[in-house]
């Protein structure tokens, strides 16, 4: 039987909540993001994109595009917690969901075709459901396979439905720039333009031996993408592999205490997300870009990781291994950003280590700081005694990153 996937993907996920929980300000161009001098674009309403404002483009440049713009820090807590809404509203149409990011996802609606009916119906059904739950928009994209239905919930945004039959695929695909392939970065595209391959359709018509001459082994992986072969797996056991966040400084910084506040900050943030996860993490990473320049644009990166004896999701735990990798390896040194990330992640609860200061009160403690939170949003109450500017970017917006680096683009 041939695969039914259906990608969803948020329209303006973080500017169009930012404008439905305000009403002033529907119609105006919103940009969520980093608001200060070094600050990203994580979101633009579709009124700040007519000015050219996307996604990971630094904010001074979105300011300058958009100067009368609604620019906000943000709310990721808020943007999680209505994630997870969403997230339900999916599962209720398949249990073989694959989460992307925060604001999209694949669906295997395959075996939901007896009960729902055919795929449109379904795409029209998923779109209704969000809307009236979340007052939010979906744009979605339905194709016999996850790199086709990606392509095709991008080419219909925004508030589209767009359905590729599996008789259709080449025919869709063959018109489309070669850089909507998995894969195929600036590096490649610039090789395969060079060879007269510009489309989708140009590399599906083209000899291996060719492809093999351009682009190496990776060839004979496109031209099978390029004909709509691909046989990957919508993945619903899919885990987060870490959990991270991270702050650029709007001034180079030099005051250990405000660095170490930033770390604590962070910390908390990642320990609050473990725990929202129902995971733990084994070990922590310090991410350090000191102010030093080694090129045009570019600073020395420092990154230095620790294994804890256990698993846990505890906060404090977490900023005092974070800390001591702070005073072993960086301290002293004037700094752009810094970070601090979880990962060897587990779902089993944690196990308390035989020396951990009054553990039941701590787990107490957590709860409440959640609580308190989840009712009066991140800025609330915190260990850390500054309010840090979160960069913590989506897949799209890593992935926009990793395009402008020249490494490719992956599922």
């Amino acid at each position: 039987m041939t695969r039914v996937i259906v990608h969803a993907d948020m329209d303006a996920f973080y500017a169009a909540i930012e404008q439905r929980d305000r009403p002033e300000l529907r119609g105006k161009p919103v940009i969520v993001g980093g608001t200060g001098g070094r600050g990203v674009v994580s979101a633009a309403s579709y009124e700040a994109r007519r000015f050219g404002v996307r996604s990971a483009m630094p904010t001074v440049e979105a300011r300058r595009l958009c100067p009368d713009g609604v620019f906000l820090p943000g709310r990721m807590d808020h943007y999680v917690a209505v994630s997870r809404k969403i997230q339900a509203i999916f599962e209720d149409f398949t249990p073989i969901v694959e989460p992307l990011s925060l604001d999209e996802a694949f669906l295997d609606v395959t075996g939901s075709l007896r009960l729902l009916g055919p795929p449109l119906e379904i795409g029209r059904q998923l779109k209704v459901r969000v809307r009236e739950q979340t007052g939010l928009v979906v744009s979605v994209g339905i194709a016999p396979s996850k790199m086709v239905a990606k392509i095709a919930s991008a080419c219909c945004k925004p508030d589209g439905l767009l359905e590729v039959s599996p008789d259709h695929v080449r025919d869709f695909l063959a018109p489309l720039d070669v850089d909507h392939l998995w894969g195929v970065g600036p590096v490649a595209q610039g090789k395969l333009r060079s060879a007269g391959l510009r489309t989708i359709g140009d590399i599906a018509a083209a000899e291996g031996s060719r492809l093999q001459r351009v682009l190496g082994d990776q060839g004979r992986a496109l031209w099978e993408l390029a004909n709509g072969c691909d046989g990957r797996q919508v993945e619903s056991d899919r885990e987060r592999k870490s959990y991270g966040e991270e702050n650029t400084f709007a001034c180079d910084v030099s005051d250990g205490a405000t660095v170490r506040e930033s770390i604590i900050a962070h910390a908390e943030a990642v320990a609050r997300r473990l725990r929202a996860s129902g995971v733990t993490a084994r070990t922590v990473t310090l991410k350090v870009k000191l102010a030093a320049r080694i090129g045009p644009g570019r600073h020395p990166l420092i990154t230095r990781r620790t294994t804890l004896p256990a698993p846990t999701d505890d906060g404090q735990l977490l900023s005092q291994t974070a800390l001591r990798l702070w005073r072993e390896w960086v301290r002293d040194q004037k700094v752009r950003l810094v970070g601090v990330s979880a990962s060897g992640i587990a779902k089993a609860p944690a196990q308390l280590g035989l020396f951990e200061a009054r553990p039941a009160k701590r787990s107490a403690l957590n709860r409440a700081v959640d609580d308190i939170v989840a009712r009066f949003g991140e800025t609330s109450i915190s260990r850390g005694l500054i309010r840090t500017e979160k960069a913590a970017p989506t897949l799209s917006i890593k992935d926009a990153r990793r395009k402008s680096r020249g490494e490719s683009r992956q599922p």
